[in-house]
């Protein structure tokens, strides 16, 4: 495929082409919502984070008592919203999940929520945890819940009742029990293998999904399956797959007489949106995934791409070059208007549509500098979350307040990493991979 100099087209440190490429409710109900003094807030660009208390588990195993606890005090101190509190200064010991706390034992050190729990197998060999979560102000419980799951999957556990705390302190969804795809690099820099490879948001579980032997990019999650949809370089030329996460199985899907790359699902994970190659142009088609049948959405010349569905299904987001170098489009599918979003100085690419539906996340080139950022769906409200010598590729959390992307360190040894910030920019984390890691994708919240 040959670039002519007008088609600013983003190539990736690869040397091939990326192609994938509200505020919170102000308060609860009755007398929660009058005081709440353990509710946080997301979207403040500033924060205190809230402390809390989380005592190992109570039950017939110690060991997986404390790393369920140690599980859950990671994911809720990843998120910058809470203080997790040090256990040597705990004054009361609750070996009953069902005992009212003496509250004023956790105030005194400083905890303004507290997770107290129990964890043992039942007749059947499967694991149960039974938790409580209380406001240690009020003196009263929030939530409370008993959860089972498989043995070997302990670890799930824990992600649940944080996905459970989170909700109940943020009154946003947790993002905890999801999924991570990307491509894992090992090797020389100038000679990389890169596989598809599958992990826990949190770094664990990791299992790689291909072999490496052909390039891959741009994984990407159906959203109502355990499916995923990657772009793969078959003899030279990059086809698209379908693979199913569990069993390994995988197809290519359809029979372009070209070049075809950046594929993503829809809300429903029926059809698939994808860029085509035209003589050097591209264009973005979808395809029913059930009858096989192609819509075409563009017809231009130049660079059409990194196609992204609105969460309702009725519009897409992607790049073009139409006006001379990259912007962000937006797209009504069902009329066929196109409007351009992207007003600000600098190269725009990499679309991708918040799953609550209020920003389009992005990649930015200008001045030297890759950026990642946010913007609302009519483009107002630019914010510039992350900036790097090469940040790129940039996927939603399942519930739409983190981001996560990859940055590539320069010279000889450097690399990409995977890191997450949320929608503020103010808490950016490394994620920790194994090697090398590229092109991420969030799953949404497992069944």
């Amino acid at each position: 495929m040959s670039l002519s100099p007008r088609k600013h087209v983003l190539i990736s440190r690869r040397g091939a082409l990326v192609l994938a490429s509200s505020a919170l409710a102000t308060a609860a109900t009755g007398a929660f919502a009058q005081r709440a003094p353990t509710q946080v807030t997301v979207d403040e660009a500033t924060l205190r984070p809230r402390p809390i208390a989380i005592p190992e588990f109570a039950g017939d195993d110690p060991q997986l008592g404390a790393e369920l606890a140690a599980v859950m005090t990671a994911d809720l101190e990843r998120t910058g919203l809470f203080k997790p509190l040090d256990r040597a200064a705990f004054i009361e010991r609750i070996g009953d999940v069902n005992q009212t706390p003496r509250f004023a034992d956790w105030r005194a050190v400083g905890a303004e929520a507290l997770v107290v729990g129990r964890v043992y197998r039942v007749p059947d060999g499967r694991l149960r945890a039974d938790f409580r979560l209380w406001d240690t102000v009020l003196g009263k419980a929030i939530d409370g819940q008993g959860l089972l799951i498989q043995p070997g999957a302990w670890r799930r556990l824990s992600h649940q009742i944080a996905d459970r705390v989170y909700e109940k302190l943020t009154l946003e969804k947790g993002y905890f029990d999801t999924q991570i795809v990307f491509v894992d690099e090992t090797g020389p820099k100038n000679r990389r293998a890169k596989r598809l490879a599958i992990m826990d948001q949190d770094g664990f579980g990791f299992r790689p999904l291909t072999d490496g032997r052909e390039l891959t990019l741009t994984p990407r999650f159906n959203p109502v399956a355990q499916e995923i949809t990657f772009a793969q370089y078959v003899d030279g030329k990059p086809r698209v797959f379908l693979m199913n996460i569990d069993s390994g199985q995988r197809e290519v899907i359809g029979n372009f007489p070209s070049l075809a790359f950046a594929p993503r699902f829809s809300p429903d994970g029926q059809r698939l949106v994808l860029s085509i190659d035209e003589g050097g142009n591209a264009n973005i088609v979808e395809m029913d995934l059930r009858s096989r049948q192609m819509r075409r959405f563009t017809q231009e010349t130049g660079i059409n791409t990194g196609p992204c569905y609105a969460p309702d299904g009725r519009s897409i987001c992607f790049e073009s070059d139409r006006d001379g170098f990259q912007q962000i489009y937006v797209m009504n599918l069902q009329n066929g208007a196109i409007q351009r979003i992207s007003r600000g100085e600098g190269r725009y690419s990499t679309p991708v549509w918040s799953p609550r539906g209020d920003y389009i996340a992005f990649t930015k080139q200008q001045a030297g500098q890759f950026l990642i950022g946010i913007m609302k769906v009519d483009g107002t409200s630019e914010r510039i979350l992350s900036s790097g010598f090469h940040n790129e590729g940039p996927t939603w959390a399942p519930n739409g307040r983190v981001l996560m992307f990859f940055r590539e360190s320069q010279g000889a040894s450097g690399g990409p990493r995977l890191f997450s910030v949320d929608i503020t920019g103010y808490n950016e984390r490394n994620v920790v991979t194994p090697s090398f890691a590229s092109d991420p994708a969030w799953s949404p919240l497992r069944g």
